[in-house]
């Protein structure tokens, strides 16, 4: 029996996620992709497949403002409000979330709950 690295386990758990998770017009997806030094999060409308607005910590806007690592619970919690504020801009209120496989817990966690204290209804 083969044991699977940690990304394969993830890679498994978002394949599992994706069949109940999609993103229509009126209600996109708000998809996590965290990585060991950046956190990227986008809004997604599956049925048009295209990305409706995006945030990260590699932006430049962002990356100015940051203080500590980007790989911190703090740049997620910086890059959670730029995503709702510019999902927001566009018109989108509600979004279904997609952790991207990862545990709903740290950085994922302080993301999604900054987006909700900016105003997005997930």
């Amino acid at each position: 029996m083969s044991q699977l690295s940690r990304k394969q386990q993830t890679q498994k758990r978002h394949r599992r996620l994706r069949r109940h998770i999609t993103g229509t017009s009126d209600r996109p997806r708000l998809a996590v992709f965290r990585s060991n030094n950046h956190i990227y999060a986008q809004v997604i409308d599956d049925a048009a497949q295209s990305t409706l607005c995006s945030a990260s910590t590699v932006d430049k806007e962002l990356r100015a403002g940051l203080k500590g690592p980007a790989g911190s619970c703090d740049a997620s919690v910086a890059v959670g409000e730029l995503v709702a504020k510019r999902a927001i801009a566009k018109g989108i209120q509600q979004v279904v979330f997609d952790r991207g496989g990862n545990l709903y817990h740290g950085r994922i966690k302080a993301l999604a709950d900054a987006a909700r204290e900016a105003g997005l209804q997930f």
